[in-house]
């Protein structure tokens, strides 16, 4: 297997991507040619509005944004696609609407491919000028339904500002009539764009690019560049960026301007640079908040220095030779490099005098690069890299002094994040020199683990992600001898970013930028095998980069030490906890590959971290000692040698201090003291796997009181940490009982009866045994008896959370401890897993209590005839009792049904000890309890949560196919296996209810299971989520069609349901789905059979149950249900239908107005269903009052119509009962 195959436990960012990036790229043809021919030629069919319009935009949106990724793919057939819309728009005979529609489906395939590409295609014909001219100018700017048109238009329109001819050969005779003249062609533009410059839409883009096009035309600029330049700068001066107009123009404006300065001539545009660059001043953007318009006046600003400088390709840059990636890496296949001398001339215009407003343009710059915001920081590197391509040697060294000036410590992350990206860009274009190399490399090794904590997370990710990109294009830009001496310092650095990065998008831009540097440099370590671990994909795992991906590239020699001191230098006290537990199990892989450096050079620091005044460093610190530890623990172990072989004395004295120099500085108080308890909880836990020499210290009673406290006072402990200290507690107290209170196998220490050990109570730390010791150990109870009882004293304490962690705790102990206490042992945990009403929403406690039970079945094992030693044949009924009892507990609270947890550990618990009695002796398991196990199990499998259904699917299927032996006493077994045979298991997803249900439905035809799997199908029916009442709905019904011709099954189907009914009513869980259930068999005339037979035994009996459980209910969901039910109900003939129609004359006149609307409303559609309910001679007359009737009206007013159906119905007029005390 592959390292980066092996499974490793990551984060959810970790798998977010992968399925993204694998298929973002795999498309290779415009595949939807044909329909999108089709559909653009029905747009004169659909332009008019309404559905087929929408459906017909929307269609092809959704085809254009496949390619967003692949743009190119479309070049084939862009022009057909223009062409087909172009004829629209320049047919005279087309609507408005359509020209509209034709436009917005241009809009988005430029949207797509972007306008640049798409704009060359336009007809840009002297021919088309004026008519396009024409479709701007009657284009109404307000119009908010009509922007793409407006869009397109305004580009076209800059297309064809393209022609080679003088605009004013275009404008024939401006004189039309005496005295009145029209706008040249040349001013109808400027007015257009000057318009649409200050729009709030889109337009104002497109307007940008046609003022460039416009503008810088040769006949344009001498009469209207400087009057538009005028233009514009007064705009500016007069607009506000605390204004949103003000924003708008500003923007609009800016936008111009810098397209005119970047496609205008140098000498056409100069003698406005400066003045530009004074009014830029002014306007103070840097102060805005705006980032668009910061980010325009970075953009401005270098193409006003680039317009002061002269375009030129420095002389003095960097040249590298071969940048061919195939020819460099054939020349390192035959044992060569390419050695090509670098060739620095002398600047040819080193005397040039600089214009003066380059040093404003630089400083601006400068101070872009540590803008807020991203884009205005690239924006900034951009124009770092393009001037100081064009300043002499000695001027863009300064300019990258002043870059490296942004990393210091005392700037803020955005001005490091600036400084990459800007040393990016002069390495890019050769304007680094080797000789800065020295400083270069320097930051960028610190930048590459920048990483500032602020407030509870940190900044630097954006910083590291950029040193990547430094790297990589360090890689591009220089020849192999010009980096040899930094090899090992980027190697190391890249590597350890790709692999202990937190964030996801570091690993990956680490992995790459080691990748280029691989391919291009080939001086880079073991390069090849590491790329091939280590890749894109595998690094997006950080559990899989920290566990496993870590050790083998430590294999190397010239990353294990790098490696090591980076996890303790930055990983260690990192601020998230997730990656200080990460980096201390990493140090726990890497140092079995250096177990010397580890011992001696690592370990002595990090002891003297434990005692830091930093809460993040002590934290991690001690559990890399704990981890590190048991790692050389384990190397020794191999040889048959002690731990202290690897660790000298003064190490095992630091270790055994830990836990007293935190108790004496009192850090294990306060919200700090959760993250030392549960450190040192896994010290105690790793030093007593290394079997410390400990034993008989005092150190183990100040271990065993921490864990004691720690337990007890979970309830302190915030809810999100307290899992996780109470599982690293109970696992420090199994390791500390089977190594330090065992004299011998199966046997306690009686010498640890002399020190006893520690209990909190409420007047402190105090010693449970004391006075002289024990004679002997058979006359004391020993550690054995105080320990048990202490913690069976805890589960019965009044919080839950130290029930929870004592239950685990006993859960925990070794089978020497509970040797001779088992059954009073399991008789406080059964007390825990029952539910009394003082603790009824203790469901946490009873789940732990149960997971406590079953891992003592499994430490003590099976045996025959020792209750007080081993589960065995007196004691196994009350176990079993237990945990089945627990399968019924169906607790809710504010956080749901945390019923299901009691549920699930039960589910478990009774699988693990079926499978333990199994194999072991299985005659223990009796048929009743297997029977009862199996049903219970089934029924779980029936409900409606999708992972609980999963999980009891699972249980079942694992109870019903263990062969080694069988379990006994399955009922119907061989029915079972038919149902759900073995091949299936792995292939069925339980957890979607359109798998489950079409199976576990076919349980209701075996007699055993029926109650049970109905009830948890009534159950899933009435629920709330629309794919399970779907499927599981489908499934009941496909099995009630299937028994419609046996009346003995169905017979037998409708007897269990009424038994759910009677055993369940007025149980809110069970009886509102039934009703719903009822409801909808009978709706489908599952029981149509029954209808035949006047007043049936079935009917008869539902109605009855029907009318205990709604009577004097105030449930409006239960209410509406029961109405559901009755209205079916009168399809039954005889006395049943008259009980029925009374019932619903009773709701007539209900308390709640909803209930009596509600009523009235589903009778009436009754008596319209079943026609033969009501005589047809006064049929009319009852339809016309119920749905005349205001039966949200006084019940005074309501009444009386309602008495007046019953006449009309046949039934008896209900009477009111005056209530007790009334006068």
């Amino acid at each position: 297997m592959a390292l980066s195959d092996e499974p490793a436990a990551g984060g959810p960012e970790e798998e977010a991507e992968d399925e993204t990036l694998a298929f973002g790229a795999a498309l290779e043809a415009f595949g939807e040619s044909a329909e999108t021919r089709a559909l653009l030629g029905r747009l004169r069919e659909v332009h008019g509005g309404g559905a087929e319009r929408e459906v017909a935009l929307e269609r092809f949106r959704v085809i254009m944004d496949k390619y967003q990724e692949q743009p190119h793919l479309l070049d084939p057939h862009l022009e057909w696609m223009m062409n087909l819309l172009l004829d629209i728009v320049q047919d005279q005979t087309s609507p408005a609407s359509l020209v509209h529609l034709a436009f917005k489906f241009l809009y988005i395939i430029t949207k797509v491919r972007g306008y640049k590409t798409f704009l060359r295609l336009f007809p840009h014909e002297v021919a088309d000028v004026e008519p396009v001219l024409d479709l701007v100018t009657i284009q109404n700017p307000k119009d908010h339904e009509a922007w793409e048109t407006r869009y397109m238009l305004l580009l076209w329109l800059s297309v064809t500002c393209l022609i080679p001819f003088d605009f004013s050969r275009l404008d024939g005779n401006l004189l039309t009539q005496p005295g009145q003249a029209r706008m040249s062609i040349m001013d109808r533009i400027l007015q257009i764009a000057e318009s649409y410059l200050i729009v709030s839409d889109k337009a104002r883009d497109a307007a940008a690019v046609l003022v460039s096009r416009f503008i810088t035309r040769p006949d344009v600029k001498q009469s209207k560049m400087a009057e538009f330049l005028d233009w514009s700068l007064c705009n500016l001066a007069r607009s506000s960026f605390q204004t949103m107009q003000g924003v708008i123009t500003m923007d609009g404006t800016l936008q111009a301007l810098a397209q005119i300065f970047k496609h205008g001539k140098r000498e056409d545009c100069l003698p406005y640079a400066a003045t530009v660059l004074r009014c830029l001043d002014g306007c103070r953007l840097p102060e805005s908040n705006q980032t668009l318009l910061r980010k325009l006046g970075v953009k401005l600003v270098q193409r006003l220095g680039l317009t002061f400088l002269k375009p030129k390709v420095a002389a003095w840059r960097y040249q590298r030779g071969c940048r061919s990636l195939a020819a460099n890496l054939q020349l390192l296949t035959q044992g060569q490099s390419e050695q090509k001398p670098l060739i620095l001339t002398e600047d040819d215009d080193e005397d040039d005098d600089v214009p003066e407003g380059v040093e404003r343009v630089i400083e601006q710059l400068l101070v872009g690069l540590k803008d807020k915001d991203t884009v205005v920081r690239w924006s900034a590197a951009k124009g770092i890299g393009r001037m100081a391509g064009r300043l002499p040697r000695a001027l863009a060294d300064d300019v990258v002094g002043s870059v490296l000036d942004c990393f210091s410590f005392q700037e803020t992350d955005k001005a490091w994040h600036g400084g990459c990206l800007a040393l990016a860009e002069l390495g890019r274009r050769g304007l680094l020199l080797p000789s800065r190399l020295v400083d270069v490399v320097a930051v960028i090794l610190k930048a590459l683990t920048y990483d500032e904590k602020r407030g509870a997370c940190s900044v630097g990710t954006n910083v590291r992600d950029a040193a990547c990109y430094v790297c990589w294009a360090f890689a591009r830009a220089y020849e192999p001898q010009e980096l040899k001496p930094f090899v090992t310092a980027i190697s190391s650095a890249l590597v350890i970013a790709a692999v202990f990065d937190r964030d996801i998008n570091c690993r990956r831009a680490a992995s790459a930028a080691f990748q280029e540097n691989v391919g291009r440099q080939g001086t880079f370590p073991h390069g090849i095998d590491i790329l091939t671990t280590a890749d894109y994909f595998a690094v997006g795992n950080r559990s899989n980069c920290f566990l496993v991906i870590s050790v083998f590239i430590a294999g190397f020699p010239e990353y294990t030490q790098p490696m090591i001191d980076h996890l303790v230098t930055m990983k260690i006290s990192h601020w998230d906890g997730v990656i200080r537990e990460l980096a201390a199990r990493a140090l726990h892989n890497l140092a079995q590959q250096a177990p010397e450096f580890s011992a001696t050079q690592v370990f002595p620091r990090l002891l003297s971290m434990t005692l830091s005044p930093d809460l993040h460093m002590r934290h991690g610190s001690i559990l890399a000692c704990a981890e590190v530890a048991y790692a050389l623990y384990k190397l020794a172990a191999q040889e048959n040698r002690p731990v202290t072989d690897h660790l000298d004395e003064q190490a095992v004295q630091g270790l055994k201090q830990i836990h007293q120099q935190l108790y004496d500085r009192q850090l294990y108080r306060g919200l700090g003291g959760q993250l030392m308890r549960q450190a040192v909880c896994v010290l105690i836990e790793k030093l007593s796997l290394s079997k410390m020499p400990f034993r008989g210290d005092t150190v183990i009673d100040g271990w065993q009181w921490l864990i004691n406290d720690t337990l007890r006072h979970l309830h302190l402990i915030s809810s999100h940490s307290r899992q996780q200290m109470k599982d690293a507690a109970v696992s420090a107290l199994a390791a500390l009982c089977s190594e330090y209170y065992m004299k011998e196998p199966g046997e306690a220490d009686p010498a640890i009866q002399e020190t006893g050990f520690y209990c909190i109570g409420q007047a402190g730390i105090e010693l449970l045994t004391s006075g002289d010791p024990p004679a002997s150990a058979s006359q004391s109870s020993g550690i054995t008896e105080e320990l048990i009882t202490q913690y069976l004293a805890e589960l019965r304490n009044p919080e839950e959370m130290t029930r929870c962690g004592f239950s685990l705790a006993l859960g925990a102990l070794p089978g020497f401890l509970l040797k001779g206490r088992l059954q009073q042992v399991l008789t406080g945990l059964r007390a825990v897993t029952h539910t009394s009403p003082e603790d009824v929403s203790f469901a946490e406690s009873r789940r732990d209590g149960l997971k406590a039970i079953a891992r003592i079945c499994q430490t003590v094992g099976v045996k025959a005839g020792a209750p007080d030693e081993a589960v065995c044949g007196e004691n196994v009924s009350q176990i079993y009792c237990a945990l089945l009892g627990c399968m019924d507990d169906y607790t809710t609270d504010s956080r749901g049904d945390v019923g299901t947890w009691v549920r699930k550990a039960a589910m478990t618990s009774l699988m693990d000890l079926t499978l333990l009695l199994a194999r072991s002796q299985p005659e223990l398991i009796e048929a009743h309890t297997c029977e009862r196990i199996m049903c219970c199990v089934a029924q779980q499998a029936s409900e409606k949560i999708d992972r609980f259904r999963a999980h009891a699917a699972s249980v079942f299927l694992t109870l019903l196919h263990f062969d080694s032996p069988p379990i006994p006493h399955v009922p119907h077994r061989g029915e079972l296996e038919k149902l759900f045979p073995r091949s299936d298991v792995a292939s069925v997803n339980w957890s979607a209810p359109s798998q489950a249900f079409p199976r576990i439905t076919q349980l209701l035809g075996l007699p055993t299971y029926r109650y049970h799997v109905l009830l948890g199908l009534v159950v899933s029916l009435g629920g709330l989520t629309e794919s399970t009442i779907r499927h599981s709905t489908q499934s009941l019904f496909e099995y009630m069609k299937g028994i419609q011709s046996d009346p003995q099954a169905l017979g037998s189907f409708s007897g269990t349901l009424l038994q759910i009914f009677e055993d369940n009513l007025l149980n809110e869980r069970v009886s509102v789905p039934l009703l719903k259930t009822l409801d909808h068999v009978l709706t489908h005339g599952c029981f149509d059979i029954f209808t035949t037979e006047e007043d049936h035994p079935f009917a008869v009996k539902l109605l009855a149950l029907c009318k205990k459980e709604i009577k004097n209910s105030k449930d409006i969901q239960k209410l509406l249900s029961g109405i559901a039910v009755f209205c079916e109900m009168v399809q039954f003939p005889g006395d049943v239908r008259r009980q029925a129609l009374l019932q619903l004359c009773l709701l007539l006149c209900h308390r709640f107005p909803l209930i009596r609307k509600t009523t009235a409303s589903q009778v009436y559609e009754t008596l319209l269903t079943y026609s033969d309910v009501v005589g047809a001679d006064v049929l009319d007359e009852v339809v016309t009052v119920l749905s005349d009737t205001a039966w949200d009206a006084e019940l005074a007013v309501v009444r009386e119509q309602r008495n007046r159906l019953c006449d009309l119905l046949g039934v008896p007029r209900p009477q009111l009962v005056p209530q007790p005390g009334a006068c």
